[in-house]
């Protein structure tokens, strides 16, 4: 049986970490039940269960639990409750976790040319996201077929979305120079500084469950995110203005760990893959959604100005970073990915 989301929070804190410690200690190739019974994938991330991420983890796990019978099952661990932003890579590398869907700006440090997506004004809109993408495009390539991250254990089994990012701070932002002088929180990705850096603002890495507590503190002044983090996080309580942008992209690269995949019979692997597919699928389904769904909660809560950007007022902010910060990072995206990249953008 499939341990639910309820039930685990039941478990309480010192049994989450017995699990974590159990797993470690079992290693990556089997689950911690260990022996000829089930196997179970442990599935941890760092956003709130009911966010696209948090909803497409439960797809997944629902599906698994439906097609592949009593051999495999899911628990999922959302909000950071099993591993957090600095430590879910290496528990992912080592087996204490089999899944994870991190947002690709984590994976700077080991597969640097993730951070493709993470170029600023990458996409449009929302509906430009699965052809830029696919995986048989060049993106799509550097992601899927990324040689950096099979090195290391990991393979990439799919591409969640969160959609588009909005910037907040308590100050009003309807040009690159309002930027300037703030600090933002961003995740470890060096085109993301690069991106503030050229809007004249400082910028500080930190995990996503302790950016309210920054905001709330004064300890940075704004974020970017998608409309569902900042409603779900509350961030937006502590935020006097949001200025929707749609300047960035947050996809999560939904992750295994080889050794435990490679262990699973070759039914077990299609049933795997068919259920990542089948869950992004839906990801894509809820995600504009619900980030029109937290836009409303945040007007209808009313802490929060929201400044929708003129097309001229975007362009401005697009002018300011493309192509500049495109070019900057073309020897760690690859400078073949970025030329095509920015052929496409002129043509």
């Amino acid at each position: 049986m499939r341990v639910t989301l309820t039930s685990r929070k039941a478990l309480g804190t010192a049994a989450v970490l017995s699990i974590a410690l159990g797993a470690t200690a079992c290693g990556g190739a089997r689950s911690a039940g260990g022996g000829d019974g089930p196997q179970t994938i442990r599935f941890s991330h760092v956003v709130a269960a009911e966010t696209p991420k948090g909803q497409a983890a439960e797809k997944f796990a629902e599906v698994v639990d439906e097609n592949c019978g009593d051999e495999l099952t899911v628990e999922v661990y959302p909000n950071s409750e099993l591993y957090g932003d600095e430590d879910e890579l290496q528990a992912l590398q080592s087996g204490a976790v089999q899944m994870l869907a991190p947002a690709s700006a984590k994976f700077t440090t080991i597969a640097p040319q993730l951070q493709v997506l993470d170029l600023p004004f990458l996409f449009d809109s929302v509906d430009d996201i699965p052809d830029i993408v696919s995986p048989d495009t060049a993106v799509g390539q550097a992601i899927y077929e990324n040689q950096e991250l099979a090195d290391r254990n990991i393979q990439v089994l799919g591409l969640w979305d969160n959609g588009l990012k909005q910037l907040s701070s308590n100050t009003e932002m309807t040009q690159p120079s309002d930027l300037g002088g703030q600090r933002f929180r961003i995740q470890p990705s060096d085109v993301l500084q690069g991106q503030f850096d050229q809007w004249g603002a400082a910028t500080t890495p930190l995990a996503f469950a302790e950016v309210y507590n920054a905001l709330q503190q004064g300890v940075i002044d704004g974020q970017e995110n998608p409309y569902s983090n900042i409603e779900s996080q509350n961030m937006h309580t502590v935020q006097e203005h949001i200025t929707e942008s749609n300047h960035g992209y947050i996809g999560y690269v939904q992750t295994i760990n080889t050794d435990f995949f490679e262990s699973l019979s070759s039914e077990l692997q299609d049933c795997v893959t068919t259920a990542s597919d089948e869950a992004a699928t839906y990801n894509r389904e809820v995600a504009a959604d619900l980030n029109d769904e937290a836009k409303q909660t945040i007007i209808d809560a009313d802490t929060t100005e929201i400044t929708e950007l003129t097309p001229e007022q975007r362009q401005a902010f697009k002018d300011s970073v493309v192509p500049s910060v495109w070019e900057d990072y073309a020897d760690v995206i690859g400078q073949d990915l970025v030329d095509e990249l920015l052929a496409n953008e002129q043509g």
